[in-house]
Parts: C-alpha cells; structure tokens; sequence
C-alpha cells in the first residue's frame, strides 16, 4: 500500500477514483463496513480505492485536554488498512488551520485532484469542515455539482448498541477483551517498537523484547497469552503489561514486555503487533527471582495451552 501524504496526490492516481473518509481509530466494525463500501465500489468500476483519514486525530487538536486515548495509532492504523486490501492511504494533516476551513472547500479539493472522483463513502451522520458544519447532506449537494455519488454506511450494531470507538476502548480498559474483540472483528491488539531493555528475562531463561508502544489505551495491568505478528509469522507468546515490581524501583515506569516461545533472533527497532488473547492473572510482586521465574514458567505453560486450544 502506498502512503498519500497530499491531496495534490490523488491527481496520480488513475481513476475513477472512490474515497472512504473518517478518523477510523480502532478500525472497527462500523469502519470496516465503511471502507469495504469503497473497495467493493471501485471493483465494480476499475478503479481506484483510496481510504483517506486524518493525522492527528481531530480531537487532539479540538479539544486536547478531553482527546480519547487512542486505539490505533496512524502507523497501526495504515498496517489494519493496507491488511483490508486497499492499495492507497491518504493521510491529511489536522491542524488548526485545516480545522478552520469550510468543509465546501475541503470536498472541492478532493474532487478537483481526482480525474474522475466517483464516490464518497462516509458513515451514518458523518460531519466534517469548520465546527463540523458539513454533513451528508451538503456532501450528496456538493457531488451534484462536481460529478461524484455518496455513500452512507449505516452504523453497525452488536448487542443492542452501536459499535464505537468509545465504546472499544471502554472494554479494553476493563480488561474485557471478549467484547473488544466482538466489536473490532478481529483480536486488541498493540503496535511498538522493539526497545533495549535491561535483558533481566534473558538471565532467567525468559528473554522478552521490550515495546515502546504507539497505542495510548492498554488493558490493564497483568500478564496475557498473546500472538506476535513478526514479518508474516504469527507466533505465540506471553506478554506483561505493567512496573515490574519485582525487580524495579518505586520510580518504574509501566511497561510491555513480550516472550516469545522458542524464538530466536534480533528484534530491536522493529515494529511488532501484538495481539491480546487471553488474561491469565494481574502484576504481582514476587519474593525474589526464583519465585519469578517458576511464575513465569507456569504463565508460558498456561498461555501455550490457550493458544494452542484457539
């Protein structure tokens, strides 16, 4: 998949060309259905897809001091994308400055730079431009005048309720990954890059790669049974989320720390996604290091079993 950094951008891509507009933090089932209206679209007519969303996310530059923790990062949110199928990413600045603009405006470039722009694929009651004075209705008027149809994907519901981002990471933050995964389609999952750590788990035969995550919401504190995507291996593993207490200070700070069973090789400055699947107990601390690694051993024999069972 190929990262558009410019609207300016899309006048290189050969069309008709069908957009799929939106934040799309957690890449949800609601978002899903959004972009694969775009896919399916432009599969129909030869063309083009491109998925577009915006960097950072609105709300840290509308409202900063009350901006949700994200779910997806911008980097882990093109990785879910490009997984979907879509060949082009149009990343748009959100800055103050694009935040004042007339939503007309916005639409107007975006049409002007496709040749053709077919379709506008946005979801139920989306809003856009300054003070969010733009809605589907402007953007089906504004289609009638430069040439492209819009698409209005119905919110999607599960169990009663409609699926958000607010409401993902309500459950991930209750540890209830059950539900997370229900709403997301898929497994919560964690994007970081692999850190130097102070290679404790090496010396007690649990070597784990420590993750300077992109993510801003985490499960809680505890240790899971995950699955480590590296390269286009799927590998299972333990991971621990949390200070350590154990062996560091008052003055620790939170951590995710990832064994990986029977790996070997040199993972620092890479890029892995972790996926949650399982809880199997909250951080603890241990009387030394011999009580740590024996707890260890039992996690990693806990977590192969549901890994295996899944």
């Amino acid at each position: 998949m190929k990262i558009l950094r410019s609207i300016s951008e899309l006048s290189e891509l050969p069309g008709p060309v069908t957009l799929s507009i939106g934040v799309f933090d957690g890449v949800h089932l609601g978002h899903r259905a959004v972009l694969q209206g775009a896919l399916d679209d432009a599969k129909e007519s030869g063309g083009t897809a491109v998925a577009l969303t915006f960097d950072p996310h609105p709300a840290k530059v509308l409202r900063p001091d009350r901006a949700p923790r994200l779910l997806t990062s911008t980097p882990h949110k093109a990785r879910i994308i490009e997984g979907l199928g879509f060949p082009y990413l149009l990343i748009v600045k959100f800055d103050e400055l694009f935040a004042q603009q007339a939503p007309a405006i916005f639409i107007r470039q975006l049409a002007e730079a496709c040749h053709p722009l077919r379709k506008i694929c946005v979801g139920e009651e989306w809003a856009f431009g300054f003070q969010r004075s733009g809605n589907v209705e402007l953007l089906r008027t504004l289609g009638a005048e430069f040439g492209f149809s819009v698409s209005e994907t119905p919110a999607v519901r599960s169990g009663g309720e409609f699926v958000s981002s607010t409401r993902i990471r309500r459950a991930v933050e209750q540890g209830d990954l059950d539900e997370a995964r229900t709403l997301l389609g898929r497994d919560f999952t964690v994007l970081g890059t692999v850190e130097q750590g102070d290679q404790l788990g090496r010396k007690i035969g649990f070597p784990t790669a420590n993750l300077r995550a992109h993510n801003e919401q985490f499960p809680p504190d505890g240790v899971y049974a995950v699955r480590v995507q590296v390269d286009s291996a799927n590998l299972p593993g333990v991971a621990n989320i949390g200070f350590r207490p154990t062996v560091a200070g008052a003055a620790a700070e939170r951590k995710l720390e990832v064994h990986i069973f029977d790996f070997e090789g040199d993972l620092y400055g890479r890029d892995l996604d972790v996926d949650f699947i399982s809880f199997l107990r909250g951080e603890q601390k241990f009387s030394g290091l011999d009580a740590l690694k024996a707890q260890i051993a039992v996690d990693a024999s806990t977590a192969r079993q549901i890994l295996q069972a899944r």
